[in-house]
């Protein structure tokens, strides 16, 4: 430690660890040990406050469980320690703003009246103060903004040079269709020179939690502990805790297990750790990255390592009793939390969803778009990013069997109407498909994805010119609104008269019951949905062998998992993976619907075949001189024209 003089001299040098076990204070309101912050109690922490202190590290990731001090000892000093040595502009983000005041109330408040440091500079006063309120705190050189990431508007109002994300997994990913709030909130730092972007949460489920993907591309460090008997380092692991068992046991949740017989072995050399063996092996521990260095900075840690008396080695081997007790009854929610919250770990959750290799190896021998099969209709589903067009056509047939005729993207502005990826978009929709009698079909439904508010206005303006040829104006519903119909009537026209009422024949959104639709397709386990059914029938989908390679792992980009906050399953995107491929299949399935082709008949298909026949015929017939297609139409128009004047010299004999 830096000595007094030393600080006093140049302050606004002094680490964030250093401030705090200067000048913290710790309020008997928010713990169990008030008094002076001491670092040595969580020897993990000061490894992170280095990293946030480097100016060479821009992001700043922990995986973690709970009890390991993220809140108290690594957010709260370095907010601390900003507000009074090294001023700016700090937002800091929760799932939910209730979250935020939980935050302020129980946390921000009785640091800020325990540390003197702080409270001359942000007054708690009883007072209206509009420069402090729970989710604004204002001081000299700048401010502390708390938002919930279920408000957008909060966060893309302000510019910031600190930003962090509290819980990233339960933030919202896409609230009031304005996109991914993290994304959004990272955006208010691009303006500045050395921004800090810290991420702290417990990861959920594996393969699409933001937190292990946030930490899986840092450089990965890990806190390894040395043994006090052989000196070898590792990770603490669940793996190396045991427990003995006594045969005379047969309790009805523990089973044999003697609870205080719970120890740490060290995997080197055996030796037996106790807690307070493990906790002062604990405090020799160093972080070490195991990935190179790319400006984030990654950090793992777990329950393992915490000597607060909720996580000794006895309570944590009775909660893994408990939930593996009931995970062999069937239920994985207890198992799931002590895989997070204990382990800082995500839980492998079993989709049922085939492999993409799997699907790949199904696809058949016919040409991108080219329909297979006679008697098919054609719809389209078309996903709007900001600089591209994603479009999925299929041809469905009796049972809703389906066909992929085409699935690409059209490169492009998409924010100014018929413009840019627009204007090819519509040559796309209007060409023809030729079937495999030689026919050609046009798309009869298109469904454009309207849900982004900086496309909105261009998807309502080349639908509205277009609504005669099927092209409809959609937005998805709510990703846990499990009861709304794939396809419904839609919305009042948006287009108004000059007295502000709905014109009659205007634009209506419609909205799609994306859930639903992604059930269908994709299924909830290992005995549903349309993509793992093989060979031909209803409900089967058919893919060409030249699709574009990106299909088959967009088209399983999502999985529908158990949510962090209830037992409920919901949609969620795996981290890293574009799902705009599976979002193009429910719009176009939503298109399918709007023409009730899940409702036709078997003779309304046949009558649909009998046409495309027809048509087969008369493109055939094109092909011969005119002289000859004249004449065929003249014996054509003779029976009819014989017939009209028999008839009409009988009316005159009646009359």
């Amino acid at each position: 430690m830096a000595r007094l003089s030393e600080i006093l001299r140049a302050p606004e040098k002094m680490g964030t660890t250093q401030w705090a076990e200067n000048y913290r204070g710790m309020s008997s309101k928010s713990t169990a040990m008030p008094g002076r912050y001491n670092a040595s109690i969580t020897p993990w922490i000061s490894g992170i406050h280095e990293a946030l202190d480097d100016p060479k590290v821009e992001r700043v990731v922990a995986q973690k469980s709970a009890q390991v001090a993220w809140t108290d000892g690594v957010l709260l000093n370095y907010i601390g320690r900003r507000i009074d040595l090294d001023p700016c502009p700090m937002i800091v983000m929760f799932a939910k703003r209730e979250s935020a005041k939980d935050f302020n109330d129980e946390k921000l408040v009785p640091m800020i009246e325990a540390t003197p440091h702080l409270s001359t500079k942000i007054p708690i006063t009883s007072k209206r103060d509009k420069n402090n309120r729970f989710d604004f705190k204002g001081f000299p050189g700048g401010f502390l903004k708390l938002v919930g990431s279920n408000s957008p508007s909060e966060v893309k109002s302000t510019p910031a040079p600190v930003v962090c994300v509290e819980e990233p997994d339960d933030c919202n990913t896409n609230v009031k269709e304005q996109g991914d709030t993290i994304a959004l909130l990272i955006e208010r730092t691009k303006s500045f020179a050395r921004r800090k972007i810290i991420y702290g949460g417990t990861p959920t489920v594996e393969g699409f939690s933001a937190v292990e993907f946030a930490y899986k591309t840092s450089d990965k460090r890990k806190f390894y502990v040395p043994c006090p008997d052989c000196g070898e380092e590792h990770v603490l692991s669940w793996d190396n805790v045991r427990w003995n068992e006594d045969e005379t046991l047969n309790h009805e949740i523990f089973g044999k297990a003697v609870l205080d017989s719970a120890a740490y072995i060290c995997p080197h050399c055996g030796s037996v750790w106790d807690d307070v063996k493990k906790n002062r092996a604990v405090r020799k521990g160093v972080w070490r990255a195991e990935g190179p260095f790319n400006g984030t900075a990654g950090f793992y840690i777990n329950e393992l390592y915490s000597p607060f008396p909720g996580s000794k080695l006895k309570i944590l081997v009775e909660k893994y009793l408990t939930a593996k007790h009931e995970l062999d009854q069937g239920k994985d929610g207890k198992m799931r939390s002590f895989f997070n919250s204990q382990l800082g770990l995500p839980y492998a959750f079993k989709s049922g969803l085939p492999d993409a290799d799997v699907l790949a190896k199904r696809a058949e021998s016919y040409d991108e778009f080219t329909v297979p099969v006679v008697g098919c209709v054609l719809t389209a589903g078309v996903d709007v990013q900001h600089d591209r067009l994603a479009v999925i056509i299929r041809a469905w047939g009796p049972g809703e069997e389906s066909w992929l005729v085409y699935w690409g993207e059209i490169p492009g502005q998409t924010m100014t109407p018929e413009r840019g990826a627009w204007v090819d978009l519509d040559a796309l929709l209007k060409r023809d498909f030729k079937a495999v009698n030689g026919a050609s079909l046009k798309i009869r439904a298109v469904s454009i994805d309207s849900s982004d508010g900086q496309t909105s206005d261009a998807v309502y303006s080349f639908v509205r010119r277009r609504m005669a040829r099927g092209l409809m104006a959609i937005k998805g519903s709510s990703v846990n609104d499990d009861r709304k119909e794939i396809f419904t009537p839609p919305k009042p026209s948006i287009d108004v008269n000059g007295r502000q009422k709905s014109l009659r024949f205007g634009l209506k959104p419609f909205i799609v019951g994306t859930s639903r639709a992604k059930d269908l397709i994709l299924g909830v386990d290992a005995n549903a949905g349309r993509i793992k059914l093989e060979g031909d029938g209803p409900g089967h989908m058919h893919w060409y062998s030249g699709v574009r390679p990106d299909y088959w792992e967009q088209i399983t980009s999502e999985v529908k998992v158990p949510s962090s906050h209830s037992a409920k399953r919901v949609w969620q995107k795996k981290s890293g993976v574009r799902n705009e491929a599976l979002d193009c299949e429910v719009y176009a399935l939503h298109a399918a619907r709007s023409l009730k082709l899940h409702l036709w008949n078997a003779a309304k298909w046949d009558l649909e075949r009998q046409k495309q026949l027809q048509m087969d015929l008369i493109d055939v017939a094109e092909q011969k001189p005119a002289e000859e297609k004249i004449e065929e139409k003249r014996e054509e128009a003779k029976p009819v024209r014989d017939d009209f004047f028999d008839a009409f010299n009988r009316r005159g004999d009646e009359w």
